[in-house]
């Protein structure tokens, strides 16, 4: 169950939600941290609406692990304070808070979820798993890092935008051939009934590449791909992708016909 960190608030709670001093919150005082480490899991997911943390939401949800979240404001550069930098020194988001300690990177988190509910992964010495772990690090590694690369040009190529956003568009589509016939094969895939957490991490970066940059998204036909929009359809309409939308506003259909977010709290950008 999402319980948020905090509900309906004043204005001065926005400020520290803001700058991320409501952090004291989640290292709190001797007490709190002794009774955050005497449950059996207690989880905090630092989010901010549609970015990565959204997988690992959805992941959560799936898996009924019990989190509270803590948003990053993007809006007020949240990921350059301090206090987040303190658990994710890279200054990006998720970060997961685990009574083990903070994990980051996406790929990462999800793999810990995985392994700790035994659930959305073929578990080790599985068969099955060597197809889930080569499809799971190719997302993280090269389907999520070349978007990066699509959403920001002008860090990865001063005064070469235009030649490397064209150049990332055909390596995106040639990865989407590849996707599409690994999900079609179920290898490192469950598809939308019984979803692994490479079909939840996936099922984001498209409905990503549908939306962002707003400039430069008309590249993408999710039809192209009839496996992938099958997937996205399917997963569209799971409980845990629903409770998700709603959480962020994400609206009726985030990842079939997706539209911008209009959260409750945050900023997506």
């Amino acid at each position: 169950m999402n319980v948020p960190v905090f509900g309906p608030d004043t204005g001065s709670k926005r400020t520290r939600r803001a700058d991320l001093t409501r952090s004291d919150v989640v290292f709190g005082t001797a007490g709190a941290l002794a009774g955050r480490h005497a449950a059996s899991m207690s989880l905090i997911l630092h989010y901010a609406p549609d970015n990565a943390s959204l997988i690992l939401r959805l992941a959560l949800e799936e898996t009924g692990l019990p989190y509270r979240t803590a948003l990053v404001d993007r809006a007020a550069r949240g990921q350059d304070n301090a206090a987040f930098r303190r658990l994710n020194p890279v200054g990006r988001i998720p970060a997961l808070e685990t009574p083990a300690g903070v994990i980051f990177e996406t790929g990462a988190c999800l793999l810990w979820i995985t392994e700790t509910t035994r659930q959305l992964a073929p578990l080790p010495g599985e068969p099955a798993r060597t197809a889930f772990l080569k499809w799971l690090f190719f997302l993280a590694n090269t389907l999520h890092a070349e978007l990066r690369m699509l959403f920001y040009p002008a860090r990865y190529a001063p005064g070469a935008e235009a030649a490397l956003t064209a150049q990332v568009q055909r390596n995106l589509a040639a990865h989407l051939d590849l996707l599409a016939a690994a999900v079609t094969a179920e290898d490192g895939f469950g598809g939308a009934e019984t979803p692994l957490a490479t079909d939840l991490y996936l099922v984001v970066m498209l409905r990503w590449m549908a939306l962002y940059p707003q400039s430069e998204h008309g590249w993408f036909d999710l039809y192209r791909w009839p496996a992938l929009c099958t997937l996205v359809k399917g997963i569209d309409s799971r409980p845990a992708l629903r409770r998700c939308a709603a959480a962020e506003g994400l609206g009726e259909t985030p990842l079939s016909a997706p539209h911008y977010p209009h959260p409750p709290e945050g900023s997506a950008t």
